[in-house]
């Protein structure tokens, strides 16, 4: 078994922290950027992103969150959110490509012009649809890399998302998805059952 088995294996949902446990900035900093190598549709990377440490603040969302403990005894809450105008970005991003010569310029105009003729044409709803499915990743990947440190988090979509919204004054294309709790467990989180592979899997050989 790799190591990356055992991660996925040891990763659990906890839900009680030591709340006097801290994680620095710079340590959550890296985990967002060695989880940002998630893939995402024509490479937008339409995540984004609130760390919250501030214990006041923390106190405040659980009120939003369901009351669930784990939003205020964990060491951070990271929120994901999806920006469903992140085609917007594509010059920025694929100029960034050609500078750190993964791309010719010729390459990165096609697609910058491709994607800024496609992605308005969508209906806003798709776009957040995709926007979610790659923060989704993005989250996945968050979650595996903390679980790898020594870390454990729990993801939630449970939580009041317009009175987030409006409390962190996001932006209309700017939409909150989940929120994950990170810190040290108190309490180990329950084992989990999975259904066997052949029950949702359909070969084709």
């Amino acid at each position: 078994m790799s190591q990356l088995d055992e991660i996925v294996q040891q990763r659990k949902s906890v839900r009680s922290y030591d709340p006097n446990y801290t994680i620095a900035k710079e340590e959550i900093e890296k985990l967002l950027r060695l989880a940002s190598e998630a893939p995402s549709s024509s490479n937008l990377q339409p995540w984004r992103v609130i760390v919250i440490k501030n214990k006041e603040l923390q106190k405040e969302l659980r009120a939003i969150g369901n009351n669930q403990a784990q939003i205020e005894e964990s060491s951070a809450v990271v929120a994901i959110l999806g920006d469903s105008e992140a085609y917007k970005n594509a010059e920025e991003i694929f100029n960034q490509n050609v500078a750190e010569g993964h791309v010719s310029q010729e390459i990165a105009n096609n697609t910058i012009k491709n994607t800024l003729n496609f992605y308005p044409n969508v209906p806003e709803e798709t776009r957040k649809l995709i926007a979610a499915y790659d923060a989704g990743a993005f989250a996945m990947q968050f979650m595996l890399l903390a679980k790898d440190r020594g870390y454990d988090t729990v993801t939630m979509g449970g939580f009041d998302k317009e009175k987030f919204a409006k409390r962190f004054d996001l932006p209309a294309n700017v939409f909150p998805i989940t929120l994950i709790a990170i810190g040290k467990a108190q309490a180990p989180a329950f084992g989990t059952s999975r259904v066997p592979v052949e029950s949702f899997t359909t070969f084709y050989e």
